[in-house]
């Protein structure tokens, strides 16, 4: 039997079976599926590896932590009032209400606006209705005129509760500060859900970060695969191909380096959070987590922090080219910084207005209207809208109080003292003032010395009734230094004067006869020789600041007007130093001690002390210990804690107005019209500083405020100038800067004349001769005296005593002097007047003749 072999035309072996092509197929076949299950593996070992991650981060608490807010003083709205119903509505607006609901709405109607707090209104929880009405006083519109804008000729006209209950005052919702930083870290931000997000923002973002965002799974493979070849060919890693969910990825989870295995981790979370949450969610977290602005030395996070940081508004509020600017900020905020690169945050902000028009968001013709828009950033001044000073303090204290632990992982709402207009105003005056202050160290500056030191500054405004600290600036720059002046010890200088002259009057009203001048008065002589308080076996000869002022003997009213040293170290010895420390340290300024230099203030104090020092001065002779802390809340409205501020009496209501009454002096003849010579005009009592450091220290009847200026070196703020600075050159004018400022604010612009307590009385007196004046004598000053202590005669009938019209025509009524019934002392004439002068003759005698000789003039009063 033949058998037939076949064989291939190459002489290869027989096919009796499935070739080599069908075994490299099942090869090929088993290597993708080996492949695949290989691959399968390690995608489900790291998926499960980040679960874990994304759980253990999602477990360990909210995404964020839930910052405490820290709120204003709650603005209050008077009957009488100078305001207007769209005033009041632009305080309701900043604060939230319409704009989010349950915090409150308000409607206005004509005249009229009524007020209706949310469920979520922390402090009223009662609505009202405000009615203004034009003004028809003269004195309203002159009142009107201090405050622009503010009342623009209206005034509150009635106040009526919910119920219908008319009221005297309606307090307004408190507004928001600022919130805490987060941690450790100092980074802020406001969390905001998706609804709250305008739809125009989410357009202006996505369009310009990642446009098919609501469509893709959370991974763009298109645009993915584009930017790898681009940084293979380019050599770098500088594409930006992630979409939003792997950008929040890689924030909340992951380093920010550019490596295949953060790459590949950046994937699985994108994978996890796209599993886990919807679309809008995670829009949200994208929105809130981004860094988009460093302000001084804290991060801006999320939108709606940088939108009240950059405009000063609530994320509702922006139009269309202020959320195209937010959009900006997104990518490469640190290149893009708005304070310090405005035009790249311009031409990024113009592409996104035409991303948007190519998304089909907006129309060109909207675009272009944007574009023509200003950048329009708030000015980078940390102070003027946030007080990072205050909030340090503030942050302090909780921590003392409730523990920093506590407040780190609750959202509390933290209700304080801060004004948030007179704090800008504080801000805006320190910024101003500092210039002149920098352009007198570069004026004086000693030639050849090549470094200039620029002074510090802090200013401290409260409330003198209260002693709420209402404004606090505690240096000129808080991104530079965040030491805070404002509680920085300080020698006070002569701030601290008229608490010798408190003491002095305190003294008299005790009983003290101060060596053998009797009752103390403004016109008691004191002695400016130069001389020695040689104390604890040493010496002590102390001067002037101005060298060679030695006057002699002057009075009271002049040893403080023109702050002379060795006159007031005198009043001090007679008054005890142990007397005037003691006054000092109940006043607030613990570290006075009973020394002779103890009355020309060189023991140190911060200016909040002093603030609260002259409280007593304001406020009746109480010291109140200036506060900022009001209440602590949490989520539900439950008190978490109140404050209560501290006050006690310091000194006699009479002796804190007859000090007060000095320091009225000062501002009119004294060191202290520096002020005045910068347009403040209001009635007021200050004093200046100058030793080490410069002072100012004054005070309306509705607030006060302590300006420091000194170096952070702890050198003589006339250190290396060819000319001294005092304080009537750099404090006072930023003292009346600010209080230009202040009384231009509704809730400052009714300053009152001080009025007197009873048993003292305020009499116009001779600057020649120190008596009373009349019609004779024009120069002549306000000076307050207690009853029974008045001079006698008058300035031009010199050692008669003062008497109505019907006693100089017919005689008699000769008033003794002796000091109101509260006084247990009998009051003695000051030193060269007459102790029973002749009685002036009666119209009767004056024109017939008789009577007494007519008395010799009295020396003036010493």
């Amino acid at each position: 039997m033949a058998i037939k072999l076949k064989f291939d035309r190459n002489g290869g072996a027989p096919q009796g079976r499935p070739g080599s092509r069908h075994r490299i197929l099942r090869a090929l076949g088993l290597g993708v599926l080996a492949c695949i299950v290989v691959g399968a593996t390690i995608f489900g070992y790291y998926y499960f590896k980040y679960q874990k991650i994304v759980d253990d981060r999602l477990k360990a608490g909210p995404i964020f932590a839930n910052v405490s807010q820290i709120y204003g003083a709650p603005r209050e709205v008077r009957v009488g009032q100078h305001l207007t119903t769209n005033f009041i509505a632009q305080d309701l607006r900043s604060a939230g209400y319409n704009a989010n609901p349950q915090l409150g709405t308000f409607s206005i109607y004509g005249g009229s606006i009524t007020i209706k707090p949310g469920p979520e209104s922390y402090y009223s929880t009662e609505g009202a209705t405000i009615t203004t009405a034009p003004s028809t006083s003269s004195a309203d519109a002159d009142s009107t005129a201090a405050a622009p804008g503010a009342g623009s000729g209206y005034v509150v006209q009635s106040i009526t509760a919910g119920n219908g209950a008319p009221l005297a005052a309606y307090q307004l919702e408190p507004q928001l500060i600022t919130a805490l930083s987060e941690g450790k870290g100092r980074a802020k931000r406001r969390v905001v859900t998706y609804d709250q997000i305008p739809p125009q923002l989410v357009q202006a973002v996505t369009a310009i970060e990642d446009r098919r965002f609501f469509e893709h799974g959370g991974v763009n493979y298109v645009r993915m695969a584009e930017c790898a070849v681009h940084d293979i060919l380019a050599g770098r890693r500088d594409c930006g191909g992630s979409t939003l969910t792997q950008q929040l990825a890689k924030v909340f989870f992951l380093t920010p380096d550019k490596t295949i295995s953060r790459k590949l981790a950046e994937l699985m979370i994108t994978y996890q959070l796209e599993a886990r949450f919807s679309k809008p969610e995670i829009f949200a977290m994208y929105a809130n987590e981004m860094n988009l602005v460093h302000r001084g030395s804290y991060e801006i996070d999320g939108v709606s922090e940088a939108s009240q940081t950059l405009f000063g508004k609530d994320l509702r509020q922006l139009d269309l080219a202020q959320m195209a600017t937010v959009a900006a900020l997104f990518q490469n905020p640190s290149y893009r910084n708005p304070y310090r690169h405005p035009e790249r945050t311009m031409e990024r902000r113009n592409l996104v207005l035409d991303s948007m028009v190519e998304t089909g968001a907006i129309t060109a013709a909207q675009a272009d209207k944007a574009k023509a828009e200003p950048l329009g950033v708030a000015q980078s001044n940390e102070d003027a809208g946030e007080a990072p000073y205050f909030v340090d303090l503030v942050h302090d204290q909780l921590a003392q109080r409730i523990g920093d632990e506590e407040l780190s992982h609750d959202s509390l709402r933290i209700y304080t003292s801060l004004d948030p207009e007179l704090q800008r105003a504080a801000s805006d005056a320190v910024d101003a003032g500092m210039k002149s202050v920098d352009e007198l160290v570069r004026k004086y500056h000693r030639k050849g010395d090549t470094n200039i030191t620029y002074p510090q500054v802090a200013l401290v405004a409260l409330n003198p009734h209260t002693g709420q600290i209402l404004a606090l600036v505690g240096g000129r720059n808080y991104g530079i230094s965040q030491l805070n002046h404002a509680m920085a010890e300080r020698p006070t200088g002569s701030i601290f004067k008229p608490l010798v002259y408190a003491a002095a009057y305190n003294t008299s009203l005790n009983g003290t006869d101060l060596g053998g001048t009797g009752v103390f008065t403004a016109l008691t002589k004191l002695n400016d020789d130069p001389q020695d308080f040689e104390f604890d076996g040493k010496d002590y000869e102390p001067g002037n600041f101005t060298r060679g002022e030695y006057p002699g003997m002057v009075t009271a009213v002049e040893a403080i007007s023109h702050s002379l040293n060795i006159a007031t170290i005198n009043l001090a010895q007679q008054i005890g130093y142990d007397n005037v420390a003691a006054l000092a340290r109940e006043a607030g300024i613990t570290s006075a001690r009973g020394t002779p230099s103890v009355a020309i203030g060189t023991y140190a104090a911060t200016p909040i002390d002093m603030a609260g020092a002259y409280t007593v001065f304001a406020n009746n002779g109480v010291h109140l210990k200036p506060w900022m802390l009001a209440s602590v809340r949490n989520t539900n409205g439950d008190i978490v804690a109140d404050f209560t501020p501290e006050a006690h009496q310091v000194l006699d209501p009479r002796s804190a107005f007859l000090t007060e009454s000095l320091l009225e002096n000062v501002m009119t003849i004294g060191t202290g019209s520096a002020a005045r010579a910068h347009g403040f005009t209001a009635p007021a009592a200050g004093k200046t500083g100058t030793s080490h450091d410069a002072w100012f220290a004054g005070y309306t009847s509705n607030l006060l405020c302590i300006i420091w200026v000194g170096n952070d070196d702890y050198t003589d703020i006339s250190h290396g100038l060819t000319h001294p600075l005092q304080g009537a050159d750099t404090a006072a004018p930023i003292w009346a800067e600010f209080m230009n400022r202040a009384i231009k604010l509704p809730q400052y612009s009714d300053v009152k004349p001080f009025s007197a307590p009873d048993g003292v009385q305020v009499i116009p007196v001779d600057l020649d001769t120190w008596l009373p004046a009349d019609d004779t004598c024009p120069k002549d000053l306000p000076i307050a005296f207690l009853d029974g202590t008045v001079p006698s005669g008058t300035c031009s009938h010199m050692g008669e005593s003062p008497q109505t019209f019907f006693q100089k025509l017919f005689g008699g009524g000769q008033p003794s002097p002796t000091v109101s019934p509260q006084s247990p002392q009998q009051a003695q004439p000051p030193n060269g007047t007459e102790a029973n002068p002749p009685k002036k003759k009666n119209l009767l005698q004056k024109l017939f003749g008789g009577g007494d000789k007519p008395a010799k003039p009295a020396s003036p009063p010493q």
